[in-house]
């Protein structure tokens, strides 16, 4: 259950597809096609680093990154799972898991700053998020 008083960023409600809700984090499929990479949002009010957390928050979200990076290995099959809570631009606390591979664009530097997003196609994004809802137990 959110936290009263939780409200998400529009930055990061702009650079995602909502896939659903964990106990503690949102979990979007970040839009762009280049990178296959979730991104999880705890619902909790003024949080910016994962020490801000309670204890019982923070093993919930080691947790769910956990979860979704299983997840996201097990669909991409990628050759290098990226994991990182950066927020120099946008403070509030969230968490990105993205599947990297030798081939992708950026490779083997960061993906931040590289280029231009590249939405995915609507025929592609629809299934793309069934699929990993579905890994993630948001669906029946």
């Amino acid at each position: 259950m959110p936290e009263a008083g939780f409200t998400l960023d529009p930055r990061l409600e702009a650079t995602g597809l909502v896939l659903g809700d964990l106990p503690l984090s949102r979990v979007f499929l970040v839009d762009d096609a280049r990178f296959p990479w979730l991104m999880l949002v705890p619902r909790r009010a003024g949080i910016v680093e994962i020490l801000d957390l309670i204890e019982a928050d923070r093993q919930k979200l080691f947790d769910e990154i956990l979860r979704v990076s299983e997840a996201v290995r097990a669909h991409f099959r990628p050759d290098k799972l990226n994991i990182g809570a950066l927020g120099n631009v946008v403070p509030q606390l969230h968490v990105h898991v993205v599947a990297r591979f030798a081939s992708d664009p950026a490779w083997p530097g960061p993906i931040w700053g590289h280029g231009e997003r590249v939405p995915y196609p609507a025929h592609m994004a629809g299934p793309l998020m069934d699929r990993l809802a579905k890994a993630l137990g948001f669906q029946g």
